[in-house]
This record gives structure tokens, C-alpha cells and sequence, in this order.
């Protein structure tokens, strides 16, 4: 199949891309690197009147350490994040999503603004925002705004972007001390979406005690998820005495709108995800304590 008919505006500027948005309404959509929505409306799963595309804008794009931050802009590409020395060194779990996703042509298209504004619940990059705390910059005709990850998700595929706002730019912290990081999913094929999954970081203190801790999980939910109960319950504890199988069950025993389809029942799922929170934990646990 081939989309239905639209009218196609290329903006020189954030701004002016805005101001479409405004100006167009709920008829439009923006276009970024195109590796979820084309497919969308190849297959007229989705029709718009109007396509906003970013690709001439050269602001949206680029990583910058700020402080105890890196700020990375929405239109930069997933290649270019997996490629980055200072994500590779100061936000590893981003680092490690960007192999998961897709295939290697997807990663040279997608951009991190287009895949975290889509908001699957089963994307690595939605995941790695909530786990980290992460920031999301907005531009609108009424300025510019600020949106916590753990305000941003609201729903299957929606955000709390309003119809003329604009993803700008993400800010990822950075863990500092002895921290560890790492991610693992489950996906019936190399570059498919995953099935359940789970991003880990843990930082320990000189005790050897667990200071701080964020389990993401994704493929589990309408969106990505904190296991806020049991990051709750591991704060203080002695890493030595925590089993990553009891995380893994901890992680997953509460959820309660596990999607189930041809691929798997929620049951399923759920046994998948405690897995993959047990390993994923284990290997953060490592990185952290060799520190």
C-alpha cells in the first residue's frame, strides 16, 4: 500500500516548525527519522493531512556534556548516540540500548527525539529516559518547557506533548561513585521489538551497601515502567545479600496490564521479565562493585 495524500512542509527552524504545528493543528504530524511512522502510514494504519519534517533542522541535533549532565538533541540519530565517546562514558545505559534497536539501517535513520515522542512501551529508548530520570525539552508557540520522564509517559503511544509541541532535546544525568548499568530483553528475533525487558542502574556506597537504584521495565505495560516497590525495599541492604532472582520476582509481581497476544500470555511475560531483571541486575551489580 502506499500513504494517502498529504502535504509535505520542511521548516528551517525549530520554530517555524512550532508555529506549523499551531497553525495546522491535530492534522499534522511530525516527521523525524520516519522509522516508525512511514511504516504507519505505508500501511494506513495512520492518515495525516499535513507532515512537519525536522531534517533541516541543525539545532535538534548533537550531544553536549553539561556539568553533571549530558544533553543530547532530539534529532540526533541513533547511530550517532552508539558512536558517542561521551555517552559511551557518561550514560552507558544508553549506550548499551542502542544495539537493540532495530537493525543497523534503522539506527542510521531513527533519532532519539522520534523514538522516546512515539513512546512504545516496548522501545529501549523510552525505557532508558525513566530509568535514569532523564529530561525532556519542549518548544512550543507559548515557550519552551521541561517534562520529567516520570511525567512524560502517559499512555499506549502518547506523552503529555501537547498537539503544537516540539521534543527538543533529553537530558540524561550522570550516575557518579561506584555505579553499574545494564539492560536485557527478550525478542523472538534479532532487531524486533522486545517481549519483556528491563534497564538496570545501581550505584553502591563504600559499605558496599545499595545507595541508589532504578529498575526499568518495558514490554510489561501500555508504557514503560519504575518498579518503584522494589527499588524501595533494596535501598540500604548489602548488595552480598540480595538474590537477583528475589529482585527479578520482586520486580514483576505487581503488574497488572501485561499484554498478551499470539506471541506470549501475560503469564508468560511475566516469567520472561523476572528473568531478564535478575540478569540484567547481576551484571549491574558486577560493574558496580569493581568499580
Amino acid at each position: 500500500m502506499k500513504p494517502a495524500a498529504f502535504d509535505y512542509h520542511a521548516p528551517g527552524t525549530a520554530d517555524e516548525a512550532v508555529a506549523l504545528l499551531a497553525e495546522l493543528g491535530e492534522e499534522a504530524k511530525i516527521l523525524a527519522g520516519g522509522q516508525s511512522l512511514v511504516p504507519m502510514l505505508a500501511l494506513r494504519l495512520a492518515v495525516f493531512d499535513h507532515l512537519v519534517d525536522l531534517r533541516r533542522l541543525d539545532d535538534l541535533r548533537g550531544i553536549e556534556s553539561r556539568g553533571d549532565s549530558v544533553w543530547v538533541g532530539a534529532g540526533t540519530t541513533h547511530a550517532a548516540v552508539g558512536r558517542s565517546p561521551e555517552i559511551r562514558r557518561a550514560v552507558p545505559l544508553l549506550h548499551r540500548a542502542t544495539p537493540l534497536i532495530g537493525h543497523f539501517q534503522i539506527r542510521n535513520r531513527g533519532t532519539i527525539g522520534g523514538a522516546i515522542a512515539h513512546a512504545d512501551a516496548a522501545g529501549e529508548y523510552p525505557v532508558v529516559a525513566l530509568t535514569l530520570d532523564a529530561q525532556m525539552h519542549t518548544l512550543s508557540p507559548r515557550g519552551q518547557r521541561t517534562v520529567a520522564a516520570a511525567d512524560y509517559f502517559t499512555g499506549m503511544w502518547t506523552t503529555a506533548m501537547e498537539a503544537d509541541e516540539l521534543l527538543t532535546g533529553i537530558t540524561f544525568p550522570v550516575w557518579p561513585g561506584r555505579s553499574g548499568f545494564a539492560i536485557e530483553e527478550f525478542a523472538r528475533r534479532a532487531g524486533d521489538f522486545a517481549m519483556a525487558g528491563t534497564s538496570i542502574a545501581v550505584r553502591l556506597d563504600a559499605d558496599s551497601r545499595i545507595e541508589k537504584v532504578a529498575v526499568g521495565l518495558f514490554g510489561l505495560a501500555p508504557t514503560p515502567l519504575r518498579a518503584a516497590a522494589i527499588e524501595s525495599e533494596l535501598i540500604g541492604r548489602p548488595v552480598a545479600e540480595i538474590e537477583a532472582a528475589e529482585v527479578g520476582r520482586s520486580a514483576t509481581a505487581a503488574l497488572d496490564s501485561i499484554p498478551a497476544d499470539i506471541h506470549g500470555s501475560a503469564d508468560y511475560r511475566r516469567r520472561v521479565g523476572a528473568v531478564m531483571v535478575a540478569r540484567a541486575w547481576t551484571r549491574a551489580v558486577e560493574e558496580a562493585s569493581n568499580d
